[in-house]
């Protein structure tokens, strides 16, 4: 899914079966705010004239009907579920122990706080979703919107040629059924819903980057890879790390441990 956000400085990788973000390696690269920023805007821009009518063709040829298999509420299958401001509201407000910091944290200072865009749901040790009990959702009704529109998605990614284009649908062929007739009304709705989605994904990741690079500047901070790197080491080990969560324009401070994964 696309919210494994990769820095041209941090690269970073998930084991699934842990829960626990993984150091691989780093290069002294400043990081760029002006030209992620206007990447992201030109994305959005993209978004913004992507044709309804194709999206839609691509929904009616793939014809997903869930089966209930429950693989994509497991980090195993879907890494992580990214959330969006107001649905950590409201995940928050039915249990807050069900939030997060999502990881792949973005940024790091050099004093060795992490910053990160938003936050994601909280998995158990064994990577199923922390609503998800004998294979059902208990907060269905009330579940966030990646949950909403999943498999469908709507961005910019890689692929394994690396040849970067937009993708419609995740996990292809590996969960649901395929070929169902999906009316005209529905591909409708669900062409809305992705667009919103997606768009205001991009709205909160370019305000996050506004924020910290405004807190930068205000404090006299930067990006550090040293401390990233210090400090994500002494996260594997078990120790504490302080996350600067973005939500609602504003930072959350949280402190966490791999454990919290």
């Amino acid at each position: 899914m696309q919210n494994v956000f990769n820095l041209r400085s941090i690269y970073l990788a998930v084991c699934p079966y842990a829960g626990v973000i993984v150091f691989t390696s780093y290069s002294s690269t400043s990081y760029n705010f002006e030209e992620r920023i206007m990447e992201l805007t030109g994305e959005l821009s993209g978004l913004a004239a992507y044709p309804g009518d194709r999206f839609i063709e691509v929904v009616k040829k793939v014809g997903f009907e869930c089966n209930l298999c429950g693989k994509c509420c497991t980090r195993d299958f879907n890494d992580h579920a990214f959330l969006l401001d107001d649905d950590a509201e409201r995940v928050g407000g039915l249990d807050r122990a069900a939030l997060v910091p999502a990881p792949y944290y973005e940024l790091c200072d050099p004093a060795g706080t992490f910053y990160v865009s938003g936050y994601a749901i909280r998995a158990r040790r064994d990577g199923t979703c922390h609503f998800l009990e004998n294979g059902r959702c208990r907060v269905y009704e009330q579940r966030p919107r990646i949950c909403r529109i999943y498999p469908y998605m709507l961005h910019r990614e890689e692929d394994d040629a690396g040849v970067v284009d937009w993708r419609q649908i995740s996990g292809l062929n590996r969960h649901g059924y395929y070929h169902s007739e999906i009316g005209d009304e529905e591909c409708g709705r669900i062409w809305e819903e992705v667009k919103d989605y997606e768009t205001l994904f991009l709205k909160q990741e370019i305000a996050f980057l506004e924020a910290v690079k405004t807190h930068f500047e205000a404090n006299g901070l930067r990006h550090s890879p040293m401390a990233y790197d210090r400090h994500m080491r002494r996260f594997e080990r078990g120790g504490k790390v302080k996350v600067n969560v973005f939500h609602k324009g504003q930072f959350e401070t949280h402190t966490v441990t791999k454990k919290d994964y």
